[in-house]
């Protein structure tokens, strides 16, 4: 029998066996009802109030879903409308956020279920947070909503961004917009379950998902920083949907959150008397990178295709190598300016001419600082040149530095009681010398104000 004669019959057998096998289902696609156009992630029931003037543009006039994922549920804020506090409040804080954001037509509301955590340090809120299991649920709600655009605080400390829980949440965001599309990272997410009917199933059947575009904004006391940086959206003009401004529209959706003053009884009081002129700030928002071609001041889903793109690695971490002492800025500054670089987003640390805070008259400033050293032991003196009128109650020593090591100083300084608001006019500087001769310095430019969380 010839070898043509032979591939045929087997051709013709299982074909036969082919017709008498079951077909097997279609496999399902993802979840249609929870797919998103822009994900928010914030820290706080009532943070998405500074992208609300956005939001109502993107849900209101251009239809577009939004969902929102919060960090906290609010717990250590105060009440302006009862006794309740800590969990109690927390509780009534997630209702107003769901209902605000009802108002709007989003019903999509996650929490990563972090405390809130009163202070500037994010280093601290990422602690309390759990930050591993928190990113775990950001990666995993990302690739069940499969969001083209993320929206987020401003991962840098800025002036007036006082918050650490705003800067941990956008450090999660960044991360897990990086994470989600990458079928490496928490894999027991995308594991096909044996049988989806079944109670007995552990992994979880989502797919990966790499969001396009990412946008950071911030509350920090002036917007110079923000100039050029992202698009802008005029609040005083009126959405065509609704027939009132967005400035209208921010304020009513503010108005729900009434256990905060500087939110929702701020908004309910200025819908009452109808003066919304602290509501016609323009919506400003800082460009964070972009899978897809857009331009930095572009609308936020200027350039966003339909489907799924190709997952984007980022480059990761990679150690700095220093040949001579030096001295930096430690904590959060030490961790944003690897951070930045090992996500890609390294215009964010080119936002400010250098670092800056704002604290109260009177408030103690605690600077972690790190003298690294690459060469044999030595010892290094560090001094401080402050403000007049400020005063130093930690810092300035001899250390002792290993070799082929590093030293973490927390310096602390205490601006004067009686400071007058605005910037300071000297910064504070702390000077590091070794062997008779300067190895560097660092610079703390500094705001006095009010009413912000102690640093």
């Amino acid at each position: 029998m010839s070898k043509t004669r032979i591939a045929a019959l087997l051709f013709f057998a299982l074909a036969t066996r082919a017709a008498d096998l079951k077909k097997a289902t279609p496999q399902l696609p993802p979840d249609p009802r929870f797919k998103t156009d822009i994900l928010v992630i914030v820290a706080h029931p009532d943070d998405e109030t500074a992208a609300t003037g956005y939001l109502a543009r993107a849900i209101f006039d251009q239809h577009k879903r939004v969902s929102v994922i919060f960090g906290t549920r609010g717990n250590s804020g105060g009440n302006e409308t009862g006794n309740e506090q800590a969990d109690a409040l927390s509780a009534i804080r997630e209702i107003e956020a769901r209902r605000a954001l009802a108002s709007f037509g989003v019903t999509d509301v996650w929490f990563l279920d972090g405390p809130d955590t009163p202070g500037q340090d994010p280093l601290r809120s990422l602690e309390t947070w759990n930050h591993g299991a928190a990113l775990a649920k950001a990666v995993r709600l990302i690739r069940l909503t499969r969001p083209e655009v993320i929206l987020t605080w401003l991962p840098l400390c800025v002036a007036g961004e006082n918050h650490g829980d705003h800067q941990a949440s956008s450090v999660i965001a960044t991360e897990a917009f990086d994470l989600a599309g990458d079928a490496t990272a928490y894999p027991e997410q995308l594991a096909m379950p044996r049988d989806r009917r079944n109670i007995g199933n552990l992994t979880e059947g989502l797919q990966p998902w790499q969001p396009k575009k990412l946008y950071f904004f911030s509350d920090a006391s002036h917007t110079d920083f923000e100039d050029g940086q992202g698009p802008r959206y005029d609040a005083k003009a009126v959405s065509p949907a609704k027939g009132v401004s967005y400035a209208r529209l921010i304020a009513e959706e503010m108005s729900f959150h009434l256990t905060q003053g500087d939110t929702g009884q701020f908004a309910a009081d200025a819908l009452k008397k109808n003066d919304l002129k602290l509501f016609e700030e323009p919506v400003r928002f800082i460009f964070g990178k972009s899978l897809v071609s857009s331009s930095i001041t572009a609308d936020i889903l200027e350039g966003v295709p339909p489907g799924p793109i190709p997952f984007a690695p980022v480059p990761g971490y990679r150690q700095s190598q220093r040949s001579e002492l030096s001295i930096s800025l430690g904590g959060p500054w030490a961790f944003y300016s690897e951070f930045w670089k090992a996500h890609a987003i390294d215009r964010v640390g080119r936002l400010l001419s250098k670092p800056e805070l704002m604290i109260s008259a009177g408030e103690r400033l605690v600077l972690p600082l790190i003298v690294t050293n690459p060469g044999p032991a030595t010892t290094v003196t560090v001094r401080s040149i402050l403000p007049d009128g400020w005063r130093e109650l930690s810092g300035s020593a001899l250390y002792p530095v290993e070799a082929h090591g590093s030293y973490t100083i927390q310096t602390v300084v205490q601006a004067p009681q009686d400071a007058k608001p605005g910037w300071v006019a000297k910064d504070v500087v702390w000077v590091a010398e070794a062997g008779g001769k300067e190895i560097g310095s660092a610079h703390m430019r500094i705001q006095i104000g009010s009413g912000g969380l102690p640093q």
